[in-house]
């Protein structure tokens, strides 16, 4: 409710959500202050404002495991973000939190991925590496405050602040409460668009995200964990065999066999990766039920400051999510085929970065003006968001046009 006890747009049967979860109402506001919707609330707002920009378009031609020509079933980062949508406001609905937010989350997760999934990333970081570096987290925060231009008034999709921070946060903490960084940047800093962004508007680093911002993570990792291995079973990189002796999909896997011993391998394999989001979702829910009943939280101000996680899996659970990541990586990101194609991606990203910085005549007309004549650094972080921004196959063409030789990918 808005002050003064009226229901804002968009907030018609809300009065079963719980005391913890984000209300629109009580949102601290965008940066840059707006008319409210007749007919939507804010966080609805921000997941239509996060569909409909071009970053969004974009991902469905961006690498999740295979690039874009190796078939047309697997996973891009457009239906990965979908498939985790789709969880996460399931969560969300089970723990009454604000599914709108929740799904906006999951929708902008990945804006910030560069071509070519993680090794596009790693490739990207290292050539920035002089300049700042590069992390895709850091990249979704600068793409949804600086780099969308839809409208008249500002840069970005002005977003409010609690879809900011959990945008930024969703992993957890980035700094201790004197703003030291910790975790994978403790040794080398905040990124330079976090930062940059903290300078202007206080993210609270040091706290926890809201818990649609945790589950939105958890449901990320419970969609790869089951969607890549579906891909990687597709791709032939394993069979169903080799599943048999890594939990929790073992169990899954022999519920199948013994309901089902004719089964067709396809329709085994579905019915197998539907019981594993199945288990991975209900443990979520029941072990998040938990923590919330020994924390007590009477606001969202509770969950950031409760010093720990609050959404997570059982102690049981994950240790078998981990069997299953390390299954996976050994298996499906570390295979010969995977690694070979991944490097030369890598190459293509590199290269692109090399070229650009040597010759800026390269870019195309609306991101060269700027570019020459300006300082080294910002020079470095303008081209490596051209290059973020493309999609596996864009990548692949700019290559051809500036190159006489270029990888097929296959």
């Amino acid at each position: 409710m808005a002050r003064g006890g009226r229901r804002t747009a968009g907030e018609a049967g809300l009065e079963g959500r719980a005391p913890y979860a984000c209300w629109p109402s009580r949102s601290r506001g965008r940066r840059y202050p707006e008319p409210e919707s007749p007919t939507r609330n804010a966080f609805q707002r921000d997941r239509d404002r996060i569909v409909h920009c071009t970053a969004f378009r974009r991902l469905k031609h961006k690498t999740q495991v295979f690039v874009y020509d190796e078939g047309d079933h697997y996973r891009t980062r457009l239906t990965h973000s979908l498939e985790v949508a789709q969880i996460t406001r399931s969560l969300a609905r089970t723990l009454r939190l604000d599914e709108d937010l929740a799904e906006a989350l999951a929708l902008a997760h990945d804006l910030g991925h560069p071509p070519f999934g993680h090794a596009g990333e790693r490739a990207l970081d290292a050539a920035m590496a002089p300049y700042g570096g590069f992390d895709h987290n850091a990249q979704s925060l600068r793409v949804v405050t600086r780099l969308e231009h839809r409208y008249a008034g500002f840069d970005g999709l002005n977003l409010t602040w609690e879809a900011l921070e959990g945008l930024v946060k969703h992993n957890g903490p980035l700094t201790a409460d004197d703003g030291v960084p910790l975790g994978p940047y403790a040794a080398g800093g905040l990124p330079h668009a976090i930062a940059a962004h903290q300078g202007e508007q206080d993210l609270e680093l040091w706290t926890y995200p809201s818990l649609e911002a945790q589950i939105a993570a958890i449901s990320d990792d419970i969609a790869y964990d089951s969607h890549d291995l579906d891909d990687g079973l597709r791709a032939g990189l394993f069979n169903l065999d080799d599943l048999a002796g890594v939990p929790p999909v073992d169990g899954c896997l022999a519920e199948v066999e013994r309901l089902y011993p004719e089964l067709e391998r396809p329709r085994a394999v579905n019915e197998t990766l539907r019981r594993l989001i199945t288990v991975l979702v209900d443990d979520v829910a029941t072990e998040t039920g938990r923590n919330l009943t020994r924390l007590k939280p009477r606001s969202v101000e509770d969950v950031r400051r409760a010093g720990r996680a609050t959404a997570g899996f059982s102690a049981r659970l994950a240790e078998a999510e981990r069997s299953l990541k390390s299954f996976l990586n050994a298996r499906m990101y570390r295979h010969e085929r995977v690694e070979r194609i991944m490097q030369e991606a890598a190459g293509i990203v590199t290269a692109l970065f090399t070229k650009y910085m040597a010759d800026a005549g390269a870019l195309p007309g609306d991101w060269r003006q700027g570019v020459a004549g300006t300082h080294e650094d910002i020079r470095a972080r303008r081209i490596c968001d051209f290059i973020a921004g493309m999609t596996d196959r864009f990548a692949h063409l700019e290559h051809q046009r500036l190159f006489d030789a270029t990888p097929e990918l296959r």
